[in-house]
């Protein structure tokens, strides 16, 4: 399964089609409409919260699906416990993404007690990592993938507005598993660098899939001299 979730996605886009708490587009139909607008659009992959809408989005598109279930907001809420990533998996995901720094999990399980039971589940796992240290110990772990998706989101890690592309060509050079570049990829430039510089495919969300968000950009921009 490995083999056929990342030819399927090589050199590619997965679009990630969330909505934060509170936002008019957090709504399962809502988001199953845009995960086939990206389908429409050429994308490779989807990628989605809660096992809700990973089981909506796996029965309407003909895609790899990377679902996740975000609990709360501080410290490692994606994905953050077991019981989470094997809800996620039982849902239907092909590829679990959950954190996989080196904070302390909620449940006191390890990240690699994680792998093994989405495996179990029958699904794969991409770990969600802020350094270059945590993506070196995640594929150790068992990831079958690995994201900067929480680089610049974790304490100590480069505060910018655009995506941790250094990470990015680290983690590529260093590792045997796929490595994906995810977080504030705002531009097609952007995502063609990152596949220059070794990533095996990339997650746009904001840029894509967020007009709540993109259109304060553009009132936050306007309302200054």
């Amino acid at each position: 399964m490995t083999s056929s979730v990342a030819d399927a996605v090589k050199g590619r886009l997965i679009v990630s089609c969330q909505a934060p708490p509170g936002d008019p587009m957090r709504e399962t139909g809502t988001l199953v409409r845009l995960a086939h607008s990206a389908a429409a659009g050429g994308a490779a992959g989807i990628r989605v919260n809660e096992p809700e809408v990973v089981a909506a989005v796996t029965a309407a598109v003909s895609l790899p699906v990377i679902g996740l279930w975000k609990d709360g907001d501080t410290g490692v809420y994606i994905t953050p416990t077991v019981r989470h990533a094997v809800a996620v998996a039982d849902a239907g995901a092909h590829v679990v993404a959950a954190d996989a720094t080196d904070r302390p999990r909620p449940d006191g399980s390890t990240f690699a007690q994680l792998v093994t039971a989405v495996h179990q589940a029958g699904a794969l796992v991409m770990a969600d990592v802020s350094t270059f240290e945590e993506g070196v110990t995640a594929a150790r772990d068992g990831a079958d993938l690995v994201s900067s998706t929480l680089s610049g989101y974790v304490p100590g890690t480069p505060r910018q507005a655009g995506p941790d592309l250094r990470l990015v060509a680290a983690l590529a050079e260093a590792l045997d598993v796929p490595v994906v570049a995810e977080g504030r990829i705002n531009t097609p430039d952007e995502a063609a660098e990152a596949l220059a510089l070794g990533a095996h495919s990339v997650v746009v969300g904001t840029a894509i899939t967020a007009p709540t968000a993109l259109t304060g950009r553009f009132v936050e921009r306007l309302a200054r001299p």
